[in-house]
């Protein structure tokens, strides 16, 4: 064993004593969470309510988790509705203000858990779950793996560590996070090793059908008229990000309200725009309740988004990032148009 392979053992058996020691666990995810944030979550929720149900569990077991992620108004996503143990979450206003021991989920940085940030930076213990190359490493507890295509994988080897069987509501919950990150397993972080975690949980009696009808199947009907307003403005410029293209579009409030719709109906836009052949960096710019823009970045491979969005203050991967502009959509996309220019340019020309 190495000494990097010893170190991330000696972070495992931390944190499995941290929750095994807890009389209190409370498990937060980023804000707006997507169904990987959520349902690596809630599966972790789900197992630690079941260890502590277990015949034989040792009263150092969790008597009590609380789960939760910082938006207000406190609002789940309508499309992860279907996730089992919805019922369990709580608001962030009654959220600990000093965990004992605390678990992040998919948060890249302590900024990410908005509402819920302080209570990070209070915990006694904090572990942080992450796959996110731009994590800025937080936690007491770092458990992160920038090579695991979701945080469901490091989820699911949680779970597996605290000795819990996996149930149907614990893998429905790891395989809604496997699928969101993986595109329903199209994208390039797909490796045999995700193949074998989904197969192990579709074993539990999941319908992977159902879950794929919730996450990319259905919406209301006014996403139609939204996405034709939102795709009429696309624009393509062939020139960009050192001429390998760049397409991008807005969605603002008005959109929305034209059409009765909440901000989590602007998601799923990018999935469109990114299908353009001439550009190989897509971006939406999705304009939030309180006027800021939520910028989604993807690139088929030849630009490092993540790069460019760190630079403007987000995060990410390679190939899919973000970041959080202000002001007018142009002047925030003249700043990330610069710097997809700046990560793309050859290396002798930086």
């Amino acid at each position: 064993m190495t000494t990097e392979q010893a170190g991330i053992e000696e972070e495992w058996a931390r944190a499995v004593k941290a929750l095994e020691g807890a009389t209190e666990v409370c498990l937060a995810c980023h804000i707006r969470p997507d169904g990987d944030a959520l349902g690596s979550m809630l599966a972790v929720a789900h197992a630690l309510r079941a260890r502590c149900r277990a015949p034989g569990a040792s009263r150092s077991a969790p008597v009590s988790v609380v789960a939760s992620f910082g938006d207000l108004p406190f609002e789940i996503p309508r499309i992860l509705n279907f996730l089992p143990g919805t019922d369990l979450l709580s608001p962030p206003d009654v959220f600990p203000e000093r965990p004992q021991v605390m678990v992040t989920f998919d948060a890249a940085s302590p900024d990410r858990l908005g509402l819920l940030e302080a209570s990070a930076a209070a915990a006694g213990e904090l572990i942080v779950l992450d796959h996110h190359a731009s994590n800025t490493r937080f936690g007491t507890v770092n458990l992160i793996d920038d090579a695991a295509a979701a945080t469901a994988v490091l989820a699911s080897e949680l779970v597996s560590r605290l000795g819990v069987t996996l149930s149907r509501d614990i893998a429905l919950g790891l395989y809604a996070g496997l699928v969101t990150d993986t595109g329903s397993f199209k994208y390039s972080n797909t490796s045999v090793g995700v193949h074998e975690l989904a197969a192990r949980l579709l074993q539990t009696g999941i319908e992977p059908g159902a879950v794929a009808h919730e996450l990319w199947d259905r919406s209301p009907f006014g996403f139609l008229g939204l996405l034709s307003a939102v795709l009429g403005r696309a624009r393509l410029e062939p020139e960009a990000v050192a001429g390998h293209g760049l397409v991008w579009t807005t969605v603002t409030r008005d959109d929305r309200a034209a059409h009765g719709l909440p901000y989590e109906a602007a998601e799923s836009v990018i999935d469109v725009v990114r299908r353009t052949d001439e550009a190989d960096v897509a971006v939406v710019l999705k304009e939030d309740d309180d006027g800021c823009w939520q910028v989604s970045a993807r690139s088929k491979g030849q630009a490092d988004v993540a790069a460019a969005c760190v630079a403007l203050g987000g995060g990410g991967h390679r190939l899919a990032a973000g970041f959080t502009g202000h002001g007018a959509a142009a002047d925030v996309m003249t700043a990330l148009r610069r710097q997809l220019a700046i990560v793309s340019a050859p290396a002798g020309g930086r």
